[in-house]
């Protein structure tokens, strides 16, 4: 008896070391190459070449100051707030429409219609930047108004990729919610529009939560739409971390300083609304 029982401590006690190594190991991953970026961003050009170590024996406060003086920095910092929070919000919304249309009205055809929007997100974005481009420069034109380099261009393009996603990530929440308290609803002579704002947004608000929040990030972090379908009106602040390689060189110190800047948004963002991701992620998976 006291074998088995020192055999299951043991067990336990490696169990929870492992668990604990397993997350260090992840955790060095994950916060490693910030590390690193904080590291160069803190270095001088020739430091940089000639301290290829992890330690922070200086700080190089020049390269987070040019960055900060930079107009061009700024401007492009605005144009990834604006995009990024449009962009979250008219998905949201469309997701939503979308979503509570094809789950709780049983339109016929449905279940592919939810196959054929994830498909949109199954092509690599590199498919559909010439196609984008020449809509932008040729087909949408109003007189001199074009979409190519304008913010409400991206926002649309982003919707392209992102809308997809969203109404799969509702699709599974609006779904764990019972059918029954919308034909109660609608019994007591409820609209359908006051069966969506009364009962289902309230119900399902984790799920557009973490829904608007994954679709924040992801339209932050995009890199390669916003390099093709902008020139400088646009730009956003991922695309002046390219700018910083040229022909004659790269100034690492400030690429690196402007890659901090451009995380340290999301990082805030998801620091104070991380209890609602879990919360989203998990709402509507257990169903009674």
């Amino acid at each position: 008896m006291n074998t088995k029982l020192a055999q299951s401590r043991f067990t336990s006690i490696f169990s929870t070391f492992n668990r604990y190594v397993l997350w260090s190991v992840l955790t060095i991953f994950t916060l490693g190459p910030i590390y690193w970026m904080f590291v160069v961003s803190s270095r001088s050009p020739v430091e940089v070449y000639d301290k290829p170590n992890l330690i922070i024996d200086s700080f190089y406060a020049e390269n987070y100051t040019k960055v900060f003086q930079d107009r061009v920095v700024r401007n492009y910092m605005v144009n990834s707030l604006i995009v990024a929070t449009t962009n979250a919000v008219l998905v949201t919304i469309l997701a939503l429409f979308a979503t509570y249309a094809l789950t709780r009205w049983k339109l016929k055809g449905s279940d592919s219609v939810f196959f054929w929007t994830i498909t949109n997100r199954m092509a690599p974005p590199a498919a559909f930047i010439l196609p984008n481009f020449l809509i932008f420069t040729q087909v949408v034109k109003f007189g001199d108004f074009m979409l190519f380099d304008t913010k409400i261009g991206l926002i649309l393009v982003y919707c392209l990729f992102n809308l997809p996603f969203a109404i799969w990530l509702l699709k599974g929440m609006l779904e764990g919610i019972p059918l029954e308290l919308d034909e109660a609803a609608l019994v007591d002579r409820a609209s359908r529009m006051q069966v969506l704002f009364k009962i289902i947004v309230p119900l399902a608000a984790p799920g557009l939560a973490i829904t608007f929040i994954l679709t924040w990030v992801f339209a932050w972090n995009e890199y390669l739409l916003a390099a093709s379908l902008s020139s400088s009106s646009a730009r956003t602040i991922t695309t002046r971390l390219a700018e910083y390689v040229t022909t004659t060189g790269t100034n690492y110190g400030e690429l690196a300083a402007v890659a901090i800047i451009a995380t340290l948004p999301a990082i805030i963002f998801l620091t104070f609304i991380q209890k609602y991701i879990v919360t989203g992620l998990t709402f509507g998976a257990v169903k009674e």
